[in-house]
Order: C-alpha cells, then structure tokens, then sequence
C-alpha cells in the first residue's frame, strides 16, 4: 500500500500569529490510517494531518507509537519506505515523552487498555489541546477534548 499523504507539502501563507494555539494530540491508529492508506478512516485523518500541515502547528505523537507506527508500515510497505514516513511523520509532529512519570500516571488511571492510558498521560503532560481517536469512549475522564478525526475543528 502506499502512503497517500505527503507530509512535506506546505500551503499555507497564514503566520504563527495568526493561527489559534492549538496542540493536538494524535492517537497512533489516526497517524496509522493516513500512512498505510487504511480505507475505513484514511479521509478523515488525512483531513487532521493536512489542518496540521496548514496551520502549522505541531502535532503531538506518544514516543512508544513511533515504534508501533514503524512497525506497522514496515508489515505493509517495506523497511525503507516505513522509515521514509516515519522520519516525514517526525518534522511534521512533536513527540511526546514517555517517561517514568508518564507510565506511573498512566498506571494509575487504572485503564483495562495501558497503551490508550499511557497514550492519554503522554498528552497531558506534553500540555496537548486535544486528543483525536476513533475511539472516544476508552479516553473518557481526560480534562482536555476527546474528538473523532471527523470531529476535530481547530478554535
């Protein structure tokens, strides 16, 4: 499958001040839809990468879905494209940490899923507006929005 989203395209002639602060926080399956092309939700997500893209403001990414990202397209693609995309992927988003204090946050919230809570504490403590996933459900408690991709609308 190829990747149907190109991450270096630049558009938008509006300036950093002129752009609302706004800091999403992308839930590793939205990334993996637009990359591996998956049909189910590829258009949607694609549209958040590109108001990313536009607005230029930076993405926020869980360290451990890089990986998990990498992984997955190198199953769909090949290793040298995945790491093509990966590294597209990383001058496009911020990586958020996953450190101690993350994963003993993350423990505590006393989730059935530990990725989706390690993902939820990564966006908290990396100070992210948002968080987008197809799955709101299993974010629900954070103190910030849980939005679809469909749903996401930059104030």
């Amino acid at each position: 499958m190829a990747a149907r989203h190109d991450f270096n395209r630049r558009t938008s002639t509006r300036t950093a001040a002129e752009v609302p602060f706004v800091r999403p926080f992308l839930e590793a399956n939205v990334v993996i839809d637009v990359l591996a092309a998956r049909e189910l939700h590829w258009r949607a997500s694609a549209r958040v990468l590109t108001i990313v893209e536009k607005q230029r403001t930076k993405a926020l990414v869980a360290a451990h879905s890089i990986t998990k990202i990498y992984y997955l397209l190198s199953r769909h693609l090949n290793r040298r494209k995945a790491r093509a995309a990966v590294v597209d992927l990383l001058n496009l988003v911020q990586v958020a940490a996953v450190d101690h204090d993350v994963l003993l946050q993350a423990l505590s919230l006393g989730w059935d899923d530990v990725e989706d809570a390690v993902q939820a504490a990564a966006a908290l403590a990396a100070g992210a507006t948002h968080l987008i996933t197809h799955n709101p459900r299993d974010f629900s408690g954070l103190t910030i929005p849980v939005v679809t991709p469909d749903e996401f609308i930059p104030v």
